[in-house]
């Protein structure tokens, strides 16, 4: 029994389609369409030939937590979908990551929104990272600084504000994360922005409930991680 459950999980394509099921079932519990919502598929410390399963399989976007592992990861293979920088960003790794990300999810603070803006050439698809609870541990704007801050980016030349994504503090029982999903999808809504990214491996289904339009699953589509160096 554990050997077949371990050959599950090696099973990057069975696994999407167990992920795509998922959340198709928790869209029409919402009355939504399941097309509306983005699957980004979390690569961090997955190895590349691992990713390439993925995408054979019809994964259709990546985002990773490094400027360094996405690059290395683009070499091998190559810009097939969308990638997602969904980590912290360095504003001495803003060059890089232009070079690299279609989407910068990761805008936690008006210093890195301005180096964005300085340095690309290019439209530049941004969200806003939102530290609902406070956390000293994570970046982001506490709630009461969304609409200040998002006056201050949208008022920067390229950058185009689509939405706020956030990690809430992590719970044993998804239910747990629904009053958070559920705050920064009201945020999202009083600022009208479209893009709402929330929910990972564990809390997907509730944050669709919830109105996320994108989800950033990882160990349920690759298995359990190596540990990063």
């Amino acid at each position: 029994m554990l050997e077949s459950a371990v050959q599950l999980m090696d099973d990057v394509r069975a696994n999407l389609q167990r992920v795509r099921e998922r959340m198709a079932r928790a869209a029409r519990r919402a009355g939504r369409r399941p097309e509306d919502i983005l699957l980004i598929g979390v690569s961090k410390t997955v190895p590349a030939e691992r990713v390439r399963e993925a995408l054979d399989a019809g994964l259709p976007a990546l985002g990773e937590n490094r400027v360094q592992e996405a690059r290395d990861k683009i070499r091998s293979l190559g810009r097939p979908v969308p990638w997602h920088l969904i980590g912290h960003l360095q504003t001495n790794k803003v060059k890089d990551a232009l070079e690299l990300f279609d989407v910068i999810q990761s805008v936690d603070r008006l210093s890195l929104a301005a180096e964005l803006a300085r340095r690309t050439r290019r439209p530049l698809a941004v969200l806003v990272e939102v530290n609902l609870a406070g956390e000293s541990s994570k970046g982001g704007f506490a709630p009461l600084q969304v609409k200040a801050a998002l006056d201050a980016i949208r008022a920067l030349p390229r950058l185009e504000v689509r939405g706020l994504m956030a990690v809430p503090p992590a719970a044993p029982d998804p239910e747990q994360a629904r009053p958070w999903f559920r705050a920064l999808r009201d945020l999202r809504d009083a600022a009208g922005l479209p893009e709402l990214s929330i929910g990972m491996s564990a809390d997907f289904e509730v944050a669709i409930e919830e109105g996320a339009t994108m989800v950033r699953v990882g160990t349920a589509l690759f298995g359990a991680r190596a540990k990063a160096a």
